[in-house]
């Protein structure tokens, strides 16, 4: 496919037919992770960034995996062992390493927008790994391909979203990924945590765990996110559970093929049981696998080889 964007910043701004594209390139670079040798030469001497500037293990691991993978050269920063501790501004961090010819900066932060930022900022390609409540993009990216590898459509899909809608990028990255592929869907939680112009996306709103489960297609659980929440939101996680966690006597209730997904890390006995991780329904690592292809596509593409 060509490739007609500077960086990735979100879904929201991609046309289903890019996102395709993406999902599309990413099945082919699945087939290196297969090979014995699992490499290719895709982006040889091109120089990316890992700037993770929020605590990160799936994501900047696979990352990493993935510049390396494509033959690419890989640099790691961490806010600790930055400038930015000793009070030098993004910005001026960014246009350092611009300085330096890298090709792009893959980027986690805590604020919303930051990634946006960047990329007004520097010419070297942005992806965004996760700014603030915002997106995350390849992790919806992951999460597409997953289900429709399993399924094979997303159209039509009733997808259930359980947990805190309000702080998840995931949520609204997902939420427009499959909204555009045509998937019906359905946010469920506790009502302090579900934004109350979150109907505007186009989305149906629960607060009733055990009958919306038993309507969807994919039930897709999100992490209660303590670090970005200011006050206490619900009494405690045991109440939580009781009423929005999801255990193997509940998917009993659920549809015979549903299909369990998480975006990892799993507070276990909180949103979803250990028994009910490991289910033959969960897809949890699955997610995990096809998040290195992913990134190994989007790197192929930000980077400028997929052009034609």
């Amino acid at each position: 496919m060509q490739w007609r964007h500077k960086d990735l910043l979100g879904l929201e701004e991609l046309t289903a037919e890019e996102i395709d594209g993406i999902l599309e390139q990413t099945r082919a670079f699945r087939e290196v992770s297969q090979r014995t040798v699992k490499k290719v030469p895709a982006l040889q001497g091109k120089t990316i960034v890992n700037l993770f500037l929020e605590p990160s293990t799936r994501t900047r691991a696979s990352f990493e995996l993935a510049a390396k993978r494509l033959s690419a050269d890989i640099v790691n920063f961490q806010e600790s062992s930055s400038s930015l501790a000793k009070g030098e501004t993004l910005k001026d961090m960014a246009r350092n390493i611009e300085a330096l010819k890298v090709d792009c900066i893959v980027m986690r932060h805590a604020s919303s927008g930051a990634p946006h930022l960047l990329a007004r900022c520097v010419k070297a390609s942005i992806i965004n790994a996760g700014d603030g409540a915002h997106e995350h993009p390849t992790q919806a990216l992951l999460d597409l391909f997953t289900i429709r590898d399993k399924i094979g459509k997303i159209e039509g899909l009733r997808v259930l979203f359980v947990g805190d809608i309000t702080h998840s990028r995931v949520a609204r990255s997902n939420i427009w990924g499959m909204s555009k592929f045509g998937a019906k869907v359905t946010v469920c939680g506790p009502r302090t945590l579900i934004p109350y112009d979150i109907g505007s996306l186009g989305v149906n709103v629960s607060h009733d765990l055990s009958s919306s489960i038993r309507e969807c297609d994919v039930l897709y659980l999100l992490r209660i996110q303590h670090e970005r929440q200011r006050r206490h939101l619900f009494p405690s996680n045991r109440e939580y559970a009781r009423f929005f966690g999801v255990n193997e006597s509940l998917l009993n209730g659920a549809r015979k093929n549903l299909l369990v997904l998480h975006p990892g890390p799993i507070n276990r006995g909180v949103e979803l049981s250990g028994d009910a991780s490991e289910g033959p329904q969960s897809l949890i690592l699955e997610q995990v696998t096809n998040g290195l292809a992913v990134r190994m596509a989007v790197l192929y593409l930000v980077s400028g080889s997929g052009e034609s």
